[in-house]
């Protein structure tokens, strides 16, 4: 307590004799002030743990003084001192910005409450401090955790992106046209998961990503891997601006990816015509993804085509969202939905 530094502002030079006294014997180290003007230059010019302030001073009074002292940078804790016992006087100065107040008294019971309302306010004044310290590190440790992911996510990107390099020069080295497509399918897959890092090492939000940016670059890139000179491929996208969880974005992608394959392999087997993928939300928490194309449709009774693979994917991608994709008959052609939670 010896450290604690105290000014003590009061026009009453008994009262400032008095408590510079008592408050030393009890371990303060006081200055002293005769009227606030004095005691704001004070307190400008250096530092104090504590202050306290009379209320009936001539001239700048205590409500003014406190005023005055809370506009310094990084003011010190306010005790105010008042001889009257209106309440309203109290509500003032808390109002104001005082920490706590005590009523004057004759007697030394006075600065035994003003020594207790010290202790009180110096405790709860160095608690703030300390909360404000760790809230500060606990702000820099989530900085350099996400600057952390951020790299880590770019690394991984990086590392999809050679092995996406990879496969696509091991399929153009084979011959077999059926081995070539499983592998071309393969790399449409590892650019689907890639895309996502890539979103969240760009984004400062690395928990989770936005679908309508991410499904805007993953369909662009499959429009390009599917289109041709001869016949580009009509890919469009509309979808509205929502957030998936990393794990459930991946989960997407990965869906959104095998169904546009499918319906660029076999929707329109003369020609090209649009596939149309969709994104909104048909609920606070659930989102409702569509992908159809008006080509040639399912023969009834048959199964959605496309690789075993493919298929046991959009199956366990869409497990992993607690969710099925269903098909409807009704449509002209091909028209895959998912209904699913966004967390």
């Amino acid at each position: 307590m010896s450290e604690t530094r105290v000014l003590y502002i009061d026009d009453d030079a008994g009262i400032r004799r008095l408590a510079a006294r008592a408050l030393e014997r009890r371990g303060y180290r006081m200055t002293v002030a005769e009227t606030g003007a004095e005691g704001v230059v004070k307190a400008a010019a250096q530092r104090f743990d504590l202050i306290a302030v009379d209320h009936y001073m001539p001239g700048m009074d205590g409500l003014e003084t406190l005023e005055a002292l809370r506009r310094l940078p990084d003011p010190p804790p306010v005790v105010y001192v008042t001889g009257s016992e209106e309440g309203r006087i109290a509500v003032a100065a808390l109002k104001a910005g005082a920490a706590d107040y005590v009523v004057k008294t004759v007697g030394d019971d006075f600065f035994d409450l003003l020594a207790a309302s010290f202790e009180q306010v110096r405790a709860r004044a160095l608690l703030e401090q300390e909360k404000a310290a760790a809230e500060a590190d606990l702000r820099a440790s989530n900085a350099r955790l996400e600057a952390l992911l951020g790299e880590v996510n770019h690394r991984v990107a990086n590392s999809l992106q050679l092995v996406s390099a990879m496969v696509r020069l091991q399929a153009t080295a084979l011959t077999d046209p059926s081995a070539r497509e499983a592998l071309e399918d393969t790399q449409r897959r590892i650019q689907a998961i890639a895309q996502v890092h890539r979103r969240l090492y760009t984004s400062n939000d690395v928990e989770s990503v936005d679908m309508q940016e991410y499904l805007g670059a993953l369909v662009d890139e499959l429009a390009e891997t599917w289109s041709t000179e001869a016949l580009p491929r009509a890919l469009s996208l509309a979808a509205e601006p929502i957030r998936l969880p990393t794990d459930r974005a991946v989960s997407l992608g990965v869906i959104v990816t095998e169904l546009v394959t499918n319906a660029c392999k076999y929707a329109y087997p003369t020609g090209g015509g649009e596939v149309r993928v969709a994104l909104r939300r048909i609920d606070d928490d659930i989102f409702l993804l569509a992908v159809e194309d008006d080509g040639c449709g399912i023969p009834e009774d048959a199964i959605p085509r496309g690789t075993g693979l493919g298929t046991k994917l959009i199956r366990a991608m869409a497990q992993s969202l607690q969710s099925i994709v269903e098909y409807d008959p009704t449509h002209t052609g091909v028209r895959a939905t998912l209904r699913a939670a966004v967390r």
